[in-house]
């Protein structure tokens, strides 16, 4: 038995539940409280103990203030006789009791909700009772909708299927209205005919409580100014007819036949009003809704082309000879049309799938010729500064070939002015041509954004005409040709482009290949002389104890033999570099696996950079991860490229702050990878600078504190050695802190 008290309640008033003899389950006020559906709990006289924060949209935010209230004084009075009367029937049989109820919330929208109440008792024996809701008001605006959509349906599905069984406009007309009192659930509905033979109401229907009232005697006359908004189609939609603003007369009429509120749809069929359907409630006034009024026009558009059909039966009988002519053409139309989208499709298809503008061309002049049925085309090229228009594709079935022709454009001004401005234009000859003979011919540009790049010509009989359709697909298949010729130039300035990158890129290549190997044999030649140099000074001067003094205090022979020292051992560094990334670009650069414990080796390697880091006032860190595996990779290449990043981040860090070398398993796969990660504070890389930090000989502007300079080969170095590897690198930087990681497998293969 499980006894919680209501912490929200003031001490000495909290009630306890117990659930132990009516539920199985046991629960606290919180876990009431965090339920999503609305939940409250009342005394036997229905005063409420608890409601949970769900039932604040139901009944405000205020719920402290409803305790100890009674649920009739404040739910709707509905709401509450449904409540109590479950609760009372649940005291009765001791068991749940279902029930629905309807209302509106605390924001003022309506609700639909199920309802459960069960009784327990507290644990001093006092009967209590607990009331859960569920808002399905989403679920019964569908069931509304859909129940709505079926009634519209079957309305609208029996007024067509009396118009598929008979053609006689009254039995229509009777129908439609019976139909329609029976949807919209009102009183009387009835149609008002406006034609001469039979003018007034012709059909009505009516509930059996309004049969025999005097509305169907009454004579709904309307002005002038009635008919003519009736016959745009304007509606009348008055929700009480005591405050319609209507005329005396019109007031008395509705008023003798009991009417409280009307819906007035007009007929309009071609601007011929045929009549009004008028829906009549007599029970009271009635708010119409969009859906019926919606539904009624439906109604009167079907009622309307079924009077229009009616009246147009014996001419329909006339004009069926000339209807199906008219079929069959539309059919060719069609036919035609589905024909040259075909032949648009091939030849968009050719565009996608081929940059060869040759094939292209040919495929469009072909295809074109076929699916026209025409002599023959032909498309020109032209060259706008030399002023000539030249014809590379040609397709005939009959007549000569002018592929190859090249035509002055001031020769033919009347021709080109207006393919130049963008216009196609179709004539016969006036004189026969000396080969072709008479010809009917359609010339159409073809241009794109940039201008007119040449035309495309079809060339037929001379008492031919091109139609509209036929013009449409010339002008899609020059846009087409318009798209080949331009991507066709595109692509090949790309291609020379990308050759002439290739070239340059292997001209550097080889380029720096050569310097680094020439450079390589005076440079070592320049570091043997100086060791021999320096042996000969630490004979004659002690050179070795001179070079232990601070620069300020060393000779002038100790500093120019430092300078020179450091600056050759710079240039060999920089020919190292350029060697080895040559290598690596060309695949020379081999791996030698062996096994590495981590921790042991960079505990005694970092030695060197621990002493440089304090020179510069830095903090150096290392943090090695525990029972690390064993990384089986080349030794050589792994130490150059931690040098690398601790040279760099040594070069970089400003003095005081902290630089940290951190070594673990890779968190996303343990078990295959470490991950180094190099950290250093005090500086951050621009965002915009960061895709180009492992570019070769790329350095981040303005950012060495102490302005050492550099090359900018060894992030481009450390990237090729780690991808060699089988790794990755990767930088992030921000907030003041740079961090470099590597994850490296943790067993390198030896095919690399």
């Amino acid at each position: 038995m499980s006894t919680l008290p209501l912490d929200s309640m003031p001490p000495g008033e909290q009630p306890s539940l117990d659930f132990a003899a009516d539920a199985p389950w046991e629960m606290s006020w919180e876990m009431l409280d965090a339920i999503a559906a609305p939940l409250w709990i009342t005394d036997q006289h229905h005063r409420w103990i608890f409601l949970n924060a769900a039932c604040t949209p139901l009944v405000g935010n205020n719920r402290s203030a409803l305790i100890g209230q009674r649920e009739m004084d404040v739910l709707p009075l509905g709401v509450s006789q449904e409540v109590m009367a479950a609760g009372q029937r649940a005291v009765a049989s001791g068991e749940a009791q279902p029930f629905a109820v309807e209302m509106t919330d605390a924001a003022g929208d309506y609700r639909r909700l199920t309802a459960t109440t069960w009784r327990f008792f507290a644990p001093d024996g006092e009967l209590r009772l607990m009331v859960s809701l569920q808002d399905v008001t989403p679920l019964h605006r569908v069931e509304q909708t859909l129940h709505r959509q079926s009634e519209r349906e079957r309305l609208l599905g029996a007024i067509a299927q009396h118009l598929l069984q008979s053609l006689n406009s009254e039995d229509l007309l009777q129908t439609t209205v019976n139909e329609v009192r029976r949807f919209l659930r009102i009183d009387r509905v009835l149609f008002y005919s406006f034609d001469p033979a039979y003018n007034g109401v012709v059909a009505e229907s009516a509930s059996s409580t309004m049969a025999g009232s005097a509305m169907a005697q009454i004579d709904l006359s309307f002005t002038p100014a009635d008919l003519m908004r009736y016959r745009r189609g304007e509606m009348e939609v008055i929700d009480d007819i005591t405050t319609a603003h209507l005329p005396a007369s019109y007031l008395a009429k509705f008023d003798q036949a009991q009417v409280k509120a009307c819906l007035i749809m007009p007929i309009v069929e071609a601007e011929s009003l045929y009549g009004l359907v008028c829906a009549l409630d007599c029970s009271g006034p009635r708010p119409w809704a969009a859906w019926e009024i919606e539904t009624l026009r439906e109604v009167a558009t079907q009622v309307g082309g079924a009077i229009k059909q009616a009246r147009l039966y014996h001419q329909v009988q006339r004009l069926n000879t000339d209807l199906e002519q008219q079929v069959a053409q539309r059919t060719e139309q069609l036919q035609t049309a589905l024909e040259f989208e075909a032949t648009l499709k091939r030849i968009t298809d050719r565009v996608r799938d081929s940059l060869d503008v040759n094939q292209i061309m040919l495929t469009a002049v072909k295809e074109l010729t076929e699916a026209l049925d025409v002599k023959g085309s032909n498309t020109s090229l032209y060259d706008l500064e030399q002023g000539t228009s030249t014809i590379y594709y040609e397709y005939n079935s009959s007549s000569p070939s002018y592929q190859g022709r090249v035509a002055q454009m001031e020769a033919f001004p009347e021709v080109y002015h207006q393919l130049l401005d963008g216009q196609y234009f179709q004539f016969c000859s006036v004189e026969p041509n000396p080969v072709r003979g008479y010809v009917a011919m359609l010339a159409c540009p073809i241009v794109d954004d940039r201008g007119v790049l040449g035309d495309l010509w079809l060339i037929n009989d001379r008492d031919y005409g091109f139609n509209d359709i036929e013009i449409r697909l010339v002008q899609q298949v020059a846009n087409q040709c318009a798209i080949a010729i331009r991507q066709a130039r595109l692509y090949q300035a790309a291609q020379s482009q990308v050759a002439e990158l290739e070239r340059l890129n292997t001209l550097k290549d080889d380029f720096l290949s050569t310097v680094s190997h020439e450079l390589r044999t005076p440079v070592t030649s320049m570091r043997v002389a100086l060791q021999l140099l320096g042996v000969t000074l630490n004979q004659e001067f002690d050179l070795t104890a001179d070079l232990q003094k601070p620069r300020a205090e060393q000779t002038r022979i100790g500093r120019y033999f430092s300078i020179l020292q450091e600056e050759c051992e710079r240039e060999i560094s920089l020919i190292n570099d350029l060697l080895d990334l040559q290598r690596l670009d060309v695949g020379n650069h081999p791996i030698q696996p062996e096994p590495i414990l981590l921790g042991t080796w960079l505990a005694s390697w970092i030695d060197s950079f621990v002493t440089r880091a304090k020179s510069r006032d830095q903090t150096l860190k290392l943090v090695v991860a525990p029972a690390l595996p064993m990384l089986y990779t080349d030794l050589a290449s792994l130490e150059r490229v931690l040098a690398e990043l601790l040279n760099n981040a040594c070069k970089y860090t400003p003095p005081g702050e902290q630089i940290t070398l951190d070594v673990s398993a890779h968190p996303d796969s343990p078990a295959d990878q470490v991950a180094i990660a190099l950290t250093n504070t005090g500086v951050t890389i621009p965002a915009e600078e960061m895709p180009r930090i492992f570019n070769k000989f790329y350095r981040v502007p303005s950012a060495d504190p102490w302005k050492q300079g550099g090359t900018g080969l060894g992030l481009a170095l450390v990237r090729k050695l780690v991808v060699h590897l089988g790794g990755d690198v990767k930088v992030t930087s921000d907030e003041n802190r740079t961090c470099f990681t590597i994850a490296l497998p943790i067993q390198t293969a030896l095919t690399r």
